[in-house]
């Protein structure tokens, strides 16, 4: 049966700036969700008794959460109305985030973890409710502006996660994340207009046109792929932050791991301006700049062995910030362009670029594990500047 023709359009026909702020607040709150355990990862070792090897499937299977999520879940956007997929999935996310909090061993923590990561692709309906409510014009400075607050809400998470859980326990920043996800959810409701489904197709063909979406459209390929790499480097590097500051010769606690998360804010804001150069130049012209700033900050990396460590702690702020400026421009471009490829398909094709983008972050965060383990913080650095070189190559061969 088509519902597509009983639906009614969507009562708002673009972004106010009241709207925009309350999508840019949901998208940073609902994705913070998925790394705030990151710079615990060093006190949830000694707390749970775990090795390395063991917390690092904490990050791990977080990120595969939200790649299941953004493949079997996104695409329903299309279908139904993505104001009551956004709330049912802001509920969900709420009661996983309290799991998390009364975990009582590692084992109900990694289920709970894939939990988290399943319902935290709330923040990928809202990003294309954005690029639905937008003027093509403008979409890729709406899109960037949203995304501000995606990103923020990834790299601020870290420091308020690393505050909390030094002064107040780990447990404690999951139950406050989950208050913050019930109150977010009732603000959307209140907020949030309805939105018609582009399409009547079943669930089991709706997935299905995942497949023929990727086949089609090569553009979707390569930003899949470039994307992809990006956050296996992007992912690698925070997934092991904590655990590396906690050891010798830094010996910092989990406050100063998130305090990182302050340099790549400073990049993350400068990210939308992507946006708006992205609709002025081409999107293709961002992604190689973005790219190749994130292969450098990376590889800058390299030098900290010869720095004392207030040298190496410094090289690792600016590092930060350049990486992330880097991977958040990168993003804002590739989404500015999948959003222009099919409108009636958007949250299929961001499903798509976004599966294959935490498909990378969930890799980056088991080999980043993996490297720190078997060859310290120089395998870790080596393995995120060959992924983002990787990118920018991808990149460099599109027309």
């Amino acid at each position: 049966m088509n519902t597509a023709s009983t639906i009614v359009k969507p009562a708002q026909p673009h972004l106010s700036t009241s709207l925009t702020f309350l999508l840019a607040g949901g998208t940073g709150l609902t994705v913070a969700a998925l790394y705030y355990s990151q710079p615990t990862l060093g006190v949830l070792a000694g707390d749970l008794h775990a090795s390395p090897r063991q917390i690092g499937w904490i990050p791990t299977l977080t990120q595969l959460g939200y790649a299941l999520g953004l493949l079997l879940l996104a695409p329903l956007g299309d279908r139904f109305d993505r104001r009551n997929i956004i709330l049912l999935k802001a509920a969900l996310l709420c009661a996983a985030l309290l799991l998390t909090g009364f975990a009582p061993g590692l084992g109900v923590l990694l289920a709970a973890s894939l939990l988290v990561g399943l319902f935290a692709t709330v923040a990928q309906d809202i990003v294309p409710a954005a690029a639905t409510l937008a003027p093509a014009h403008e979409r890729g400075k709406a899109v960037g502006t949203v995304m501000t607050g995606l990103l923020m809400g990834i790299l601020l998470s870290r420091v308020v996660s690393g505050f909390v859980a030094e002064n107040f326990g780990w447990r404690s920043m999951f139950v406050a994340a989950a208050a913050s996800v019930a109150l977010l959810a009732v603000v959307l409701a209140r907020g949030l207009p309805r939105f018609a489904p582009t399409t009547s197709q079943p669930y089991p063909q709706l997935l299905k046109s995942l497949l023929h979406l990727w086949g089609e459209y090569p553009k979707l390929r390569q930003a899949a792929l470039a994307q992809g790499l990006l956050a296996l480097g992007f992912s690698a590097f925070w997934s092991t932050l904590a655990v590396m500051l906690h050891a010798a010769p830094f010996h910092l606690g989990s406050a100063a791991a998130g305090a990182f998360g302050l340099a790549g804010a400073a990049g993350a804001l400068a990210a939308p301006h992507a946006g708006r150069l992205a609709d002025r130049h081409g999107p293709a012209w961002v992604l190689r700049i973005s790219c190749g700033v994130a292969a450098v900050s990376f590889a800058s990396m390299l030098l900290m062995p010869l720095l004392p460590v207030q040298g190496q702690l410094a090289l690792l702020a600016l590092a930060t910030l350049g990486f992330d400026l880097g991977v958040q421009a990168s993003l804002i471009s590739h989404q500015t362009i999948v959003f222009g490829i099919a409108p009636e398909a958007r949250s299929r094709l961001n499903a798509v670029l976004m599966t294959c983008m935490f498909i990378g972050m969930s890799v980056g965060g088991l080999l980043g594990a993996q490297a720190l383990a078997s060859w310290g913080w120089t395998g870790v650095v080596l393995l995120a500047t060959l992924a983002s070189a990787a990118a920018l190559v991808v990149r460099l061969k599109v027309k």
